[in-house]
This record gives C-alpha cells, structure tokens and sequence, in this order.
C-alpha cells in the first residue's frame, strides 16, 4: 500500500525543475500554466534564483507546488496513475495543497493563485521582527510543549510542527521564542535553532492570514478528490470537500501534525511513503515509521525507476 506525499517549505532550492523540465515537455507545460496564473515568470525564478527571492513566501509556496505537481503530471502520464497505486495522499503544511492538487480538488491554477495568496497573507499577520520560529532537536511533543508553557511568559508560544519523534518546532513572538532557545537544554532537548523563517507559521498569531483564507477558498473551495487525505491538523483520513475547506483554515494557526499523520498512514497498512518534490520528508518517516519504504522522487531518472517499480 502506498501514499503519495508532498513537502513543505524549506525544500525549494534555485535549480528546482530544470532537470525535469529539460527533459519532459510535460513539465515544461506544467510550469508554463503556474507562469500564466501568477502573471509571474516564476519557472524562472525557481531555475535561476536569486535564492532569497525564491525562498520569499511567497514564492517559496507556489514553486514547491509547482515542482511536485510536475512530478506527478509526469508520472501520470507514464501510466503511474496516483489514484490507482495510491492509498491515500499527505503533505507538510503548504504540500496539503500539492496533495489536493495531486488528487483532484484544486485545478493547478487555482492551486497557485491560492498559495500566492496564503504566503502573501501569512507574511503580512505579523510584522517582521515580531515572530519567529525555532525547531528543538531531540524533542519529543511533551518535552517541546512543556518547554514552550515555560517559554511564553505572556507571549504566544505554541508548537508548530510535530514533525518526528525527535524534532519539533515552536512558533510564536520572537521574545519568546528566545526564551525557549535559551531555556531549550534544561528540558531535555539536545538542541535548539532559531530558524530563518520571516514569519511565525502555524500559530495562532497568523489568525489574520485564517481569516484572508477563509475568504479565499470560500471563492475558490476544494471539489471531490481522488484517494482520502490525511489532513495536517487532525492526522486523520478525509474525503470530504466542505470537510477539508474548514480544515484548511485550520491549518494557518493549527499545528502540523505530521508524526502522528504518518504513524496513522503506518497504521492503516501504509508500507510505502512515496515523496513527490523533495528529499525532506523522507528522513522524518523512517523515524516514525522504522519499517516503512520511503522513495523520494525529484528527477526524470527517480521517476523512471518508480515507475518501473511499482
């Protein structure tokens, strides 16, 4: 049994896409159509950067959205269909949207106009300097949860992203997430990294950026999609649309739980995790779930070999 899965922010790199767009006409037509719905050569700023452009958020959203759904348009076409070897379809904050893309519930060019919209709205909630972000390593949810409580002294400080057994991330006002690096070790994590994000994602401090959302998807909701969904903020299956709608608001200030969306995939016969987009994923899973095949497909080369093998 396998699930297709798509990664988060933090996995575009200058460069992304070239490769495959080289070689597959398919991809270039992919990247081409994210192009004419953002009125953006955004083909081009993933290709050749510069990079602090590409890793505004932007940007960073809808090009790791792009790249993914290349992907899978390609493997589709190659007679990989994702609904008819897949299980069900998962993805890390923003790749939710690459896996409802994936499956059938957004068009491409609404997925794209959507991510603009929710990068732009998330970094517009907080003012920069105000929030930040860091992931505590060697933490597991109630060391990172224990941690943050201390941390807050009145501020927000709230977990982020339960990623795997061992890494965590706290999200909230920079004062406090200071407070929390410094605090890090006497609760029993090995280490504590500020991260260079320009925004506190996942918090309830991005409640502005839930409500711009709401809006957007209200104009825009998701349809019927092709295999379950194992939503970021229940680590639950859903096939619902209306369903998902509400959950997607959710996602903005809820945390990613993607350790327990992945235990639950084990769970329910999960045996292989297939990543569509990126390298990052993977490493997560097998901590979650030792017994698990985990492939990462990022090339023409990766998604030969898939569809060779499955």
């Amino acid at each position: 049994m396998i699930a297709f899965v798509f990664p988060g922010q933090g996995s575009q790199k200058v460069g992304m896409g070239v490769d495959l767009a080289a070689a597959s006409s398919i991809a270039r037509e992919t990247f081409e159509e994210v192009d004419e719905a953002l009125s953006q050569k955004l083909s081009a700023l993933m290709a050749e950067g510069p990079e602090d452009e590409l890793t505004m958020t932007a940007n960073a959203q809808p090009a790791i959205m792009a790249n993914g759904l290349a992907i899978a348009r390609v493997l589709e076409a190659g007679g990989v269909s994702l609904s008819a070897k897949g299980e069900a379809v998962a993805g890390h904050s923003l790749g939710e949207y690459s896996a409802l893309a994936a499956v059938g519930a957004f068009s491409l060019a609404d997925t794209a106009r959507l991510l603009r919209i929710r990068g732009d709205a998330m970094q517009a909630a907080v003012p920069v300097g105000v929030g930040g972000m860091c992931a505590l390593l060697g933490a597991d949810i109630e060391k990172a949860t224990a941690l943050a409580e201390a941390a807050a002294q009145g501020d927000v400080c709230e977990v982020a992203n339960d990623n795997d057994p061992g890494q965590v991330v706290l999200s909230g006002h920079l004062t406090a997430i200071d407070r929390a690096v410094e605090l890090a070790k006497e609760y029993g994590c090995k280490r504590a990294i500020k991260l260079p994000v320009s925004a506190p994602f996942h918090c309830s401090l991005m409640g502005p950026a839930a409500e711009k959302m709401a809006e957007a998807l209200a104009a825009t909701p998701p349809q019927a999609f092709r295999l379950p969904l194992y939503a970021n903020v229940t680590a639950a299956p859903v096939t619902d649309a209306s369903a998902e709608l509400d959950l997607l608001v959710q996602q903005i200030t809820g945390r990613v739980r993607w350790r327990e969306s992945v235990g639950a995939m084990a769970d329910a016969g999960i045996e292989h995790f297939v990543e569509l987009g990126g390298k990052v994923l993977g490493p997560m899973i097998k901590k979650i779930a030792p017994d698990a095949r985990v492939t990462s497909v990022v090339g023409m080369d990766d998604i030969e070999a898939l569809a060779k093998d499955i």
